[in-house]
């Protein structure tokens, strides 16, 4: 490896949310919290700036354009810190697309979803993930870069 080699910025973190993540703050206040969307953008970009990781964050309520989004970060990323939400408990399509990048994966849920209803106790991404993070409300995401950062670094 060249000096310039060990220079380079690692690729950046993709932060994706799914469906109905959009409506934090206002959406089941009691169990989601206060802090919006833009609030975990935020902090997500600031603790992947910390660790030295752009972030590239983006949220649908639309199952194939998040799998498009997936398929295209193929070879452009370091990791992926993912909360599917709802898709969680039924894609089989989206955790095929998971493994498409070739990228740890961390999966993160605001509410403990083991303390909910039972079918949100199945996840279709908990096994393609190098990691799993529940009930920590927004703080989740930051505690999944930072151990992405360490899964890449």
């Amino acid at each position: 490896m060249s000096d310039t080699d060990s220079e380079l910025e690692p690729l950046p973190i993709l932060l994706l949310n799914g469906p109905n993540l959009n409506m934090l703050g206002t959406r089941q206040p009691e169990v989601y919290g206060a802090d919006t969307l833009a609030d975990v953008v935020d902090l997500a970009e600031r603790t992947a700036s910390e660790l030295g990781f752009g972030l590239r964050a983006a949220q649908t309520n639309h199952e194939g354009q998040m799998i498009d989004w997936i398929h295209e970060a193929r070879g452009q990323i370091s990791g992926i810190v993912i909360n599917p939400g709802g898709w969680t408990h039924t894609s089989v399509a989206l955790a095929d697309a998971l493994v498409i990048p070739d990228v740890p994966i961390m999966e993160v849920h605001i509410s403990n979803v083991h303390k909910r209803e039972t079918f949100r106790h199945h996840s279709y991404v908990s096994p393609i993930a190098a990691g799993i993070i529940v009930g920590y409300g927004i703080r989740g995401y930051e505690f999944a870069i930072r151990r992405l950062a360490d899964l890449v670094g």
